[in-house]
């Protein structure tokens, strides 16, 4: 057996971040061979991972691009199994490069496709193998989550504090700032909806019948409980229609009055919260 040296293992943790044990490990089953090492410890990393697919990932973050003059923005849930991971600056980057590639690149239907893609940071590796890279040296599960890319003019906004929260909206017109306002007030707020239309329509007659028989029992003429009605539909429309609701930075004003102020058409949104 090839003598493996101090040095030697030091070389292979500055190159892998791996522990001392692991990388000795792996230079005495490559015959102190640094290349071959690195090798065998990618392809034990994913034997160890295998082994661990059932691990819970409860946690992670959303990773977000946008390129407002391209038109164009992606978001990628990316999950991990701990917190403190979660708020790992390499995992972070890992969950941006994840984003910036689905939005830059050909595009991808799931995650899969996207992680057998080159990584933005890294040409050298597939994102997969960034990903595994990662992982190996942390000691936990990842896994990409949903991921949407939007072709068109969007706002995007992420909150990490309390609920990791991904938004994506694609406007017409307006402004980065004002789009990135309204992704915040979704994010605040949880609109069901983009407008009235989008809500089922026996909900919303269910919540008509209930509203007529409360005006009734509070004794109100027939004639006027069809106009109370629609007056009272307001607070069932602004709970759950982003258009119909409050604007969460001046309540003065709904959504849609708010972007119609700074040029703005709502098109479509996304909203998740992570693991939702």
């Amino acid at each position: 057996m090839v003598e493996i040296k101090a040095a030697a293992v030091k070389s292979l943790r500055d190159k892998t971040g791996l522990p001392m044990g692991k990388c000795k490990e792996a230079l005495q089953a490559t015959d102190g061979d640094e290349q071959a090492a690195i090798e065998w410890l990618r392809k034990d990393n994913i034997k160890v991972q295998e082994s661990r697919i059932g691990r819970e990932t409860a946690f992670g973050r959303m990773g977000l691009y946008i390129d407002w003059n391209k038109g164009v923005g992606a978001l990628v849930e990316t999950l991990c199994e701990s917190a403190p991971v979660a708020a790992n600056v390499d995992f972070i980057a890992l969950a941006n490069d994840l984003a910036k590639q689905l939005a830059t690149g050909p595009g991808a239907a799931d995650g899969d496709a996207l992680l057998a893609q080159k990584s933005p940071s890294s040409p050298s590796q597939t994102l997969k193998e960034q990903m595994l890279d990662l992982a190996n040296r942390i000691r936990e599960v990842f896994k990409v989550g949903r991921v949407v890319r939007i072709d068109g003019k969007c706002g995007g906004y992420v909150h990490h504090a309390g609920k990791t929260v991904g938004v994506l909206v694609e406007v017409e017109g307006g402004t980065p700032d004002a789009a990135k306002d309204v992704c915040m007030h979704i994010a605040a707020m949880r609109p069901q909806v983009l407008a009235k239309e989008d809500l089922n329509p026996a909900e919303v007659e269910k919540e008509r019948e209930i509203l007529s028989e409360a005006a009734r029992n509070e004794g109100k003429p027939e004639n006027i409980i069809g106009k109370m009605v629609e007056g009272r539909l307001r607070n069932f429309f602004a709970e759950r229609v982003l258009l119909e609701q409050p604007f969460v930075k001046d309540d003065k004003r709904t959504v849609a009055k708010y972007a119609a102020d700074n040029g703005m058409k709502i098109l479509r949104y996304v909203h998740w919260e992570l693991g939702k």
